[in-house]
C-alpha cells in the first residue's frame, strides 16, 4: 500500500480541535485496510514528525434516503495520532 494513499484527509471538528490543543493529538480519515503501523509510518514520512501512539476506530456506513431512493454511505476508518512533545503539524486552516 502506498503511503500517500493511507491518509485520506484530516478531520476538522470541535472535538478534534480540543484534542489537538490539550493533548497534541491529530485526527485523520484513513484507508480501511491500513493498520496502526502503516498509519504511523505514513504520518511520520508525510509530515516529518515523531508519532508516539495511534488509536483507530472503524465506522459503519449509515443508510440514507433522498426522496424515493435509498442507499448507504460508505464505511470509513478514523485514526487519532498522538505526536511527541514539541512536535506539531501545520494544518491548512491555521495558515
Amino acid at each position: 500500500m502506498d503511503i500517500r494513499n493511507i491518509i485520506k484527509k484530516p478531520i476538522v471538528t470541535e472535538k478534534a480541535s480540543i484534542l489537538k490543543e490539550k493533548s497534541n493529538k491529530y485526527t485523520f480519515v484513513v484507508d480501511k485496510e491500513a493498520n496502526k503501523f502503516q498509519i504511523k509510518q505514513a504520518v511520520e514520512s508525510l509530515f516529518n514528525v515523531r508519532v508516539e501512539s495511534v488509536h483507530t476506530a472503524n465506522y459503519a456506513g449509515k443508510s440514507k434516503r433522498m426522496g424515493a431512493r435509498s442507499g448507504f454511505k460508505s464505511d470509513w476508518k478514523k485514526a487519532i495520532v498522538k505526536l511527541s512533545e514539541g512536535q506539531e503539524i501545520q494544518m491548512v486552516e491555521e495558515a
